[in-house]
């Protein structure tokens, strides 16, 4: 569940900077709404890693 938290986190973190891109066109805060969604698909990738290993342990 640690992970899952810090999933929540970091969309509440990236919201600001996709206001700032979509609603403004900042073009530096698109960068790093980029970034963040890198990010969160690498930590989607590790949860659903730990998800199918800790079913396949039953």
């Amino acid at each position: 569940m640690e992970k899952f938290g810090k999933v929540k986190e970091l969309v509440a973190a990236v919201e600001a900077d996709a206001v700032k891109f979509y609603e403004n066109g900042n073009a530096a805060a698109g960068t790093r709404v980029r970034k963040g969604m890198q990010d969160l698909k690498n930590l989607a990738q590790e949860i659903r890693a730990e998800v199918t290993e800790k079913k396949n342990a039953k």
